[in-house]
């Protein structure tokens, strides 16, 4: 299942920025504040008591000027409803409720979405009756917190967990293969879905009702059933300004939760840019396979060695992930469309790769004598054994007498002979250390 996505909305100053940062904080149990976008600060996995959430801060966004506040306001709460579980509505209580603040209550109620209403910078019980007027929105009963001081937080948290069984339908486990379809606004994704469903059909609308804002087509490929988790519904072509890459970012991280294989489209004609490294990012770190396509290779201005310039810019800015296949494609033509399954599939089989102990440990023992162990301060690291201990993705675990002995580059030269001998093309691999006593 898919973490429930759970987005702070609110006019601009009533504390959205200071409330994402408290609860993504130390204080708070965070699973993974995901790399490839810290700098943002766009979202952070976040758990509490037990249960995981994605938490969305949709603070930062300056208008251009004041006269379309409101618009910037209006729109960027509107993407985040769409594509949240559960809302946040943040509100000042120093300044009390305002006419912007009603905008968005009526945004929200629209939405059908569980919503928690906090009232914020409550810092003492003599304003603290501040938060009744708030029962005027409409839409339930207001909650004091202070995100600065970390007031009133855990009931607060507790309220958004509650909602979570209510927001989110139980669903059999769907076993049919999802491919998520990443990348850029204009890249081609949509182009590149349609050709895959074989039909004219550019998506542009939301399923009402939905709890992500990706939509799912399914579609057969050699009589097998397929589920493609489109993301093009990103692509707003009136009025967008700084939020739209903000919210790819977004709407990307609900699209891997819930897939199997990752697509990322690459645009031949811009190249390849530091989004494409935030959206390749979340796939890699949350452990999915991978392919990359560069689309509209068909008009891309190439001469001799152009592809092996092209794949060397890929791989120099996606240096994390270079497992992944990359495929030249023309979804306009259909120039090397049907190579995308074939590798998908390719891919998706390697996910699922299970390898023998006793051929691993072959493979571990050989890599141990072609290059020594590090060692530190006269005690040198022993790998005792290895055994694979999962699959989605090929997850590892080797006992060692030190687990500060294994370095990042030994532990990188183990997955490239792991990779080697067992091939898991398009996949990440996990090692995992723990520490056996050493008998001797």
């Amino acid at each position: 299942m898919a973490k429930p996505v759970v987005a702070v909305v609110g006019r601009p100053n009533v504390g959205k920025s200071t409330l994402f940062n408290k609860i993504a904080g130390s204080r708070i149990s965070i699973v993974e504040d995901t790399p490839g976008v810290t700098r943002d600060r766009i979202y952070a996995d976040c758990e509490w008591v037990g249960k995981q959430f994605t938490l969305i801060d949709t603070g930062g966004i300056e208008p251009y000027s004041s006269d379309i506040i409101l618009l910037q306001m209006r729109r960027q709460a509107q993407l985040a409803i769409d594509t949240a579980d559960v809302i946040v509505l943040l509100v000042d209580g120093r300044e009390g409720m305002t006419a912007s603040d009603l905008e968005v209550a009526n945004m929200i109620r629209k939405s059908n979405r569980p919503v928690v209403l906090a009232v914020n910078k409550i810092e003492s019980k003599d304003i603290e009756k501040n938060i009744y007027e708030f029962y005027n929105l409409g839409i339930g009963d207001p909650m004091a917190i202070s995100a600065e001081q970390g007031l009133g937080l855990g009931d607060f948290l507790d309220r958004i967990v509650e909602s979570f069984d209510s927001s989110l339908v139980s669903q059999e486990e769907d076993t049919r293969l999802k491919i998520a379809v990443l990348g850029k606004p204009n890249a081609g994704k949509s182009s590149i879905v349609n050709r895959l469903l074989g039909e004219d059909r550019v998506i542009v609308s939301e399923v009402a009702g939905t709890t992500r804002d990706a939509i799912d087509s399914t579609f057969k490929y050699f009589g097998e059933e397929y589920v493609l988790i489109d993301t093009a519904g990103l692509r707003r072509k009136n009025k967008i300004y700084d939020d739209i890459e903000r919210y790819s970012i977004v709407r990307a991280v609900a699209a891997v939760d819930r897939s199997d294989v990752c697509m990322i489209v690459i645009d031949a004609n811009t190249g390849i840019s530091e989004q494409d490294a935030k959206i390749a990012g979340i796939a890699h770190n949350r452990g999915k396979a991978s392919i990359i396509v560069v689309n509209k290779w068909d008009i891309y201005e190439k001469d001799q060695g152009s592809v092996k310039k092209f794949e060397k810019d890929i791989r120099n800015t996606l240096s994390f992930m270079p497992y992944a296949p990359i495929i030249f494609i023309s979804a306009l033509t259909g120039q090397r469309v049907n190579k995308i399954m074939e590798t998908v599939l390719l891919v998706s089989n390697e996910y699922s790769k299970r390898v023998t102990t006793g051929t691993l440990n072959e493979v571990i023992g050989e890599a141990v004598l072609m290059n020594q162990p590090p060692s530190d301060k006269g005690r040198r690291l022993k790998i005792y054994y290895a055994t694979q201990g999962a699959v989605k993705p090929p997850t590892f675990i080797i006992f060692v007498n030190d687990k500060a002995l294994l370095h990042f580059s030994y532990e990188r030269f183990l997955e490239n002979q792991i990779r080697n001998a067992f091939g898991f093309v398009g996949t990440p691999i996990r090692l995992i250390a723990r520490e056996k006593k050493d008998k001797s």
